[in-house]
């Protein structure tokens, strides 16, 4: 089976297309600028160059053709036609309390994820325009989704309530739901492969360190705490965003700068954390580049964004009364070795103990950075969202399929 995994956004679409027999990426690419003149899609096949291609591309149901079109290319293409593809996942961020897992799409599916949009309006609407494009170019093609949250829905109440009025999260379902899952949820699970130790004897704390950032307590297998809150605000310092701040901050924010309520919240997740602090960027590569070079503002954005990451280590250990595994994934996670030093180095108290060598060492493969006498095993781990999105899409489509066999 063929599967094309697709992360749709407001202006743009990511793909990947999975051959199922052996896991292998046949084809990726993305389309940017979408709904302008000038769109991208650029596409990308193993051992061959890149190739981009500039034309104006107005809706997603377009960027889905195009994509299709370079899938299945004479030169450029892996397919013989899109009827190759049998399958398509959909990575969605929302899926508040009504997914507890991937499900196959339909109808009431779709009312669903609708009914979402006010809990992510940038994400949610988004990626229902992809599965609307998906259905107007592959007709009768089974459909999955993914949900970020999904995996969040094991914690239990004393994690994801907030202290308010029980009112507003029987009204309005206000309460954590967490992010990053489908990340977390891969992880730990490659981490307990790697070890190999059962997952539900472990207690792991995974920090998906990327320009978006959290920490995970995943406790026998299943999250039980997680630093994103209702939204992906909440939590570590990230890129651009603030992360934890005295939500009475906003108000006074609003009276002293004349500011609107949209206002405060663009500066809160476009104009803060790294970027803010450092007035630099909100690229850790660059930010470590600066802070090397003396940059004091560099520093302190370092510092601080190493101190949040190890405060809720601390925290998710004595959540679970005790830590087995602490790793590190995504983007800044898996490649920042002086970020990885800075968390580990204020644990050692956990008996957390790395090995500056073998933190130093760059590789694409899951891989142990602590000493070999530490108590807590030390992980790099690649994250990869897109498989675990295959691999569900594939299951749920095979399932299907099976389903429909023995019904005739």
């Amino acid at each position: 089976m063929n599967v094309l995994v697709i992360n749709a956004g407001s202006s743009s679409l990511k793909y990947q297309l999975y051959d199922m027999n052996n896991e292998s990426v046949l084809a990726k690419g993305r389309v940017e600028r979408i709904g302008m003149e000038s769109s991208i899609l650029t596409h990308e096949v193993e051992g061959q160059a890149e190739v981009r291609e500039v034309s104006e591309i107005l809706e997603h149901t377009t960027a889905v053709r195009k994509v299709l079109d370079m899938l299945t290319h004479r030169k450029f293409g892996v397919l013989r036609n899109i009827e190759d593809i049998q399958a398509v996942g959909h990575r969605i961020v929302h899926g508040g309390e009504s997914f507890r897992e991937s499900v196959l799409i339909d109808d009431e599916v779709k009312l669903e994820i609708r009914k979402l949009f006010d809990l992510a309006p940038l994400h949610n609407p988004a990626h229902m325009m992809g599965i609307t494009a998906v259905e107007a170019n592959l007709p009768g093609v089974p459909q999955a989704v993914v949900f970020d949250t999904a995996f969040h829905q094991s914690m239990p109440p004393s994690s994801y309530l907030y202290a308010i009025p029980t009112v507003l999260y029987r009204k309005h379902k206000i309460r954590r739901y967490g992010f990053h899952g489908t990340s977390h949820d891969y992880v730990s699970k490659q981490a307990a492969e790697f070890l190999g130790r059962p997952l539900d004897s472990l207690k792991i704390v995974s920090c998906h360190i990327g320009n978006g950032a959290s920490c995970t307590a995943i406790l026998n297998g299943k999250s039980y705490d997680t630093s994103m809150g209702m939204t992906p605000l909440e939590g570590l310092m990230m890129g651009t965003r603030s992360g934890d701040l005295d939500p009475a901050i906003v108000p006074y924010t609003i009276n002293k700068e004349d500011l609107t309520l949209n206002e405060v919240n663009s500066m809160l997740n476009k104009h803060s954390g790294l970027m803010a602090v450092s007035g630099i960027s909100s690229d850790m590569r660059e930010v470590v580049q600066a802070m090397e070079e003396g940059s004091d503002s560099a520093r302190l954005a370092f510092e601080m964004y190493a101190y949040r990451i190890r405060k809720y280590v601390g925290a998710y250990a004595a959540a679970m009364n005790g830590i087995d595994v602490l790793l590190f994934t995504a983007g800044v996670g898996e490649n920042s070795a002086v970020l990885r030093k800075r968390v580990c180095e204020g644990l050692t108290f956990l008996g957390i103990d790395l090995d500056e060598n073998r933190n130093e060492v760059r590789s694409g493969e899951t891989r142990r950075i602590s000493a070999d006498g530490s108590r807590v095993e030390v992980l790099v781990v690649p994250t990869n969202e897109e498989l675990l999105i295959a691999r569900d899409t594939y299951r749920l489509a095979r399932n299907r399929a099976l389903t429909d066999t023995l019904g005739d």
